[in-house]
């Protein structure tokens, strides 16, 4: 592949994907704050996705990062790669063996690689001869996970690694000519010292063993005692001492030679590795870049699909202070908890919603126990270290997070027994720190902020310490059961109260996150619902004070009205939901029993239009035996009462004709008026350019419509169409009407532009006229042109017996253009 295939900036590329640069924050409290929010652990279960053990290491290494510039590049390449999961047309990542070694021993001039190592790094030039065609196929769709791409080097030296290593590193006789010659050599000179040392063992006549090898040199086991003990060299005993392990004087020379073919080989061998090693030095540079491309593209694809199985979207993303905005949020160890098939209970993970007004610094979250408040805390810190460490948190759609420098996050037990600190003190030594070190790009996470002392002091501090991280901007996060601190919203601008909504009938968590409402702790009613004695309960209320009485059953209270409004909410949503249906019922009847109605009225003009076909076709008929019957009585009557027989005979014929017209015109004017368009290609219409015919109607409604030589544009409701009969007679060049003739009937009509069936109606028409006036001839314009309407003039004038005499016009008259009929006198 050559490098203008690639991306240019591959420095650029390298740098998003160091585990060590640029992703680190400042101050040293960021280490501890995401210890807290088991962000380690999190990053473990992301790197399970990963196809090798290289990606799944860069997974687990990465770190939340200040830099405003890469995290969005770092979001939107992932963004890519999860969208082409959910397509089914994901990258397939491939398994990058750890070639750290070699590469580095690569860079050492006169180094040589040895077997496992080529294996290794050919099974790396396979990985990432795959992922450069997987990049390659999604480089159009997928643009900034193609920046990813490197080149690689030439297939030939892969073809050279495959020939010259398997798998597990041994070197095939393939690698070279010399060294499976040399093989050879060595397989021929241990075959036959083994056949000599197995003849020698046979004449012995020992049963003891075989043919084996001591220090290098192959042996037969002879008893110390044995008669007729061949000279030799012995090399080993058994470890009773009662075999020796000899190599016969007689095959001395066989295993010098074996052991010289061995050398020769391990020669052969060390040259072999040597070119191999020569070979891949110059693409020490482009090897390295292969591997960052198959590491790389194994840690995106592992993202990508975290990012698609949890239906996870990048949020937008600003330098602190910005909006924090978390649609459709989820803690990622909650959903791998419900994911697990082995859980015992099964785990509910309630997505939350979260929201800050510009206004608004502090969110103080109260409520019992085991509500989630815990959880809500840490899953918006990791949302916020996880989108700055590259990786889509598992958020919905719309979500904003700001780019924070600093986190710090105070959340469970931090008794020091060691330090000789208690729960409270080193709580405290924590604020301390936190005070000292944030800013209005910190996010800070307390949890039961105050507790673990007197709750007037520990409400006392936690209220001044909230106070002050407001005022300096930093996004707090704070849980509390203290009943003073949730009056601290009504007191200070930009502190929130918030809670995650109980059930106060089955006293369990809903997890629901309601924004601006405080949350009722539940104590008394808990150890009601657990049996503690009414009498004890009465006299704990007793105790609560008049406040905390008076605050409590408001928030009960409000809770009560919020469920009702939900129920409200429901209730009016099933009703919408019915509504909407049965809207969309009647609209489809109605829809049907208008395409019913529609389809009955085409079918009744359809029949007829067939009915007056066939009436028109009878009345030619009829036509045509009047004229027969004519002709045989011409000789049995006068003239004059023959000539009063055709008239009378025409007339009923245009009588029927001007019916059917008046038929015809009375549906197209119905057609018109019920607003369906009745204009098709083939009709004759009336436009503002005169009578033409349709020839197309356009995709914007206007009409093509040919009159003679030209082609006109004209709107569809500037059109009317005319009936057939109209259609013909308007065309010709005669006056055309069916009224009775007049003595003015033209001797002449023009065919040219009609179609054949048009130019015989107006042919039959033409001669009507001319015979009804008594016309000598009449001049028939058909034009030469394909013939058609020429042919057709020909069948009619040959068929009627009026017609004496036809044919072709002369040459300066218009020739074979224009027939020319003489009548009967």
């Amino acid at each position: 592949m050559t490098g203008a295939q690639f991306p240019q900036d591959l420095d650029g590329v390298q740098a998003s994907f160091d585990a060590g640069t640029p992703f680190a924050l400042e101050g040293g409290r960021a280490a501890d704050a995401l210890e807290a929010l088991e962000f380690a652990q999190v990053l473990q279960l992301i790197a399970e996705y990963a196809a090798g053990p290289e990606g799944s290491a860069r997974v687990r290494s990465r770190w939340p990062s200040d830099d405003v510039a890469m995290i969005r590049e770092e979001l939107a390449r992932v963004t890519e790669a999860a969208e082409l999961e959910r397509d089914g047309r994901g990258l397939v990542a491939e398994l990058v063996p750890d070639v750290t070694s070699a590469l580095a021993r690569l860079r050492v001039a006169g180094s040589v690689l040895e077997g496992h190592e080529l294996a290794d790094l050919r099974a790396l030039l396979a990985a990432a001869r795959l992922v450069s065609a997987e990049l390659r196929r999604v480089a159009t769709e997928a643009p900034k996970v193609f920046a990813l791409a490197r080149p690689v080097p030439d297939r030939a030296v892969e073809r050279r690694l495959e020939l010259a290593v398997d798998a597990d590193g041994r070197l095939l006789d393939s690698a070279s000519p010399a060294l499976a010659g040399a093989r050879s050599e060595v397989r021929a000179a241990r075959a036959r010292l083994v056949q000599r040392l197995e003849s020698l063992l046979r004449g012995l006549g020992s049963t003891d063993g075989g043919v084996t090898i001591r220090n290098g040199r192959y042996v037969i086991p002879v008893p110390r005692d044995a008669r007729g003990r061949p000279d030799g060299i012995i090399h080993d005993e058994s470890a009773s001492g009662l075999t020796l392990f000899l190599e016969p004087s007689a095959t001395i020379d066989l295993g010098n030679a074996l052991r010289s073919a061995e050398v020769r080989e391990e020669r052969e061998v060390l040259k072999v590795y040597r070119d191999l090693t020569d070979l891949l030095r110059p693409e020490h540079a482009t090897l390295l870049g292969a591997r960052e491309m198959g590491i790389a593209v194994d840690d995106l694809v592992a993202r990508a699909r975290y990012a698609s199985k949890h239906d996870a979207y990048a949020p937008d993303v600003a330098p602190a202070p910005a909006a924090l905005r978390i649609s459709n949020g989820r803690h990622p160890l909650l959903l791998a908890r419900a994911d697990a098939q082995d859980t015992r209970e099964p785990v509910r993970v309630v997505p939350f919603d979260l929201e800050l007004a510009s206004s608004e610094r502090t969110v103080l979250l109260s409520g019992p126990n085991t509500g989630g408040k815990s959880v809500l805390l840490k899953a918006v810190g990791l949302s916020a270290a996880l989108a700055q460490s590259g990786i889509i948190p598992p958020i919905g759609k719309g979500s904003a997070l700001p780019v924070f420098r600093r986190y710090f996050a105070d959340i469970g037990d931090r008794q020091s027994i060691s330090a000789s600190l208690s729960t409270f003190s080193a709580h405290v030594a924590v604020l301390r720190k936190i005070l000292d070190e944030s800013d209005d790009a910190s996010l800070v996470l307390l949890d039961e902020i105050g507790s673990g002392t007197d709750p007037a002091e520990g409400g006392a501090l936690a209220s001044a310490a909230l106070q002050s991280l407001t005022d300096r901007g930093s996004i707090t996060l704070a849980t509390t059961h203290l009943g003073s601190l949730k009056q601290l919203a009504t007191r200070s601008a930009g502190v929130v109260n918030a809670s995650l909504q109980f059930d106060a009938a089955t006293l369990r968590p809903t997890y629901r996150l309601l924004k601006g409402v405080p949350g009722r702790s539940y104590g008394l009613a808990i150890a009601r619902r657990l049996g503690v004695s009414p009498a004890v309960l009465a006299e704990a209320e007793a105790q609560v004070p008049e406040a905390e009485r008076s605050l409590d059953a408001l928030l009960a209270a409000v809770e009560q009205r919020e469920r009702d409004q939900s129920e409200r909410e429901q209730l009016l949503t099933g009703r919408l939901l019915d509504a909407e249906s049965l809207q969309a019922n009647l609209a489809s009847q109605a829809e049907s029993q208008s395409v019913r109605e529609a389809d009955l009225r085409r079918r009744e003009r359809d029949a007829e239009r067939a009915a007056r076909a066939q009436a028109k076709t009878y009345l030619l008929e009829a036509r045509q035996r009047v004229e027969e019957a004519l002709g045989k009585a011409r000789g049995a009557v006068d003239e004059a009462a023959a000539k009063e027989a055709r008239r009378l005979v025409e007339d009923g014929v245009k009588a029927e004709s001007a019916a059917l017209s008046a038929a015809e015109s009375s549906e197209a004017d119905e057609e018109l008026g019920s607003g369906e368009s009745i204009v098709s290609v083939g009709d004759r219409v009336r436009g503002p350019g005169g009578v033409g015919q349709v020839v197309e109607i356009r995709g914007d409604g206007k009409l093509v419509v040919a009159v003679g030589a030209m082609k006109l544009v004209i709107p569809a409701d500037a059109a009317v169409v005319l009936p057939p009969a109209q259609a013909k007679s308007s065309s010709a060049s005669f006056s055309g009407s069916h009224e009775p003739a007049s003595e003015s009937a033209p001797m002449e009509v023009d065919l040219r532009g009609l179609t054949g069936d048009e130019a015989e109606q107006a042919v039959f028409a033409a001669i009507d006229s001319a015979v009804l006036a008594e016309n000598p001839f009449l001049r028939i314009i058909h034009g030469k042109g394909t013939g058609v309407v020429r042919e057709r003039v020909r069948r009619v004038v040959t068929q009627d017996r009026r017609i004496t005499k036809s044919g072709f016009a002369p040459s300066n008259q218009g020739g074979t253009g224009v027939t020319i009929v003489e009548f009967t006198g």
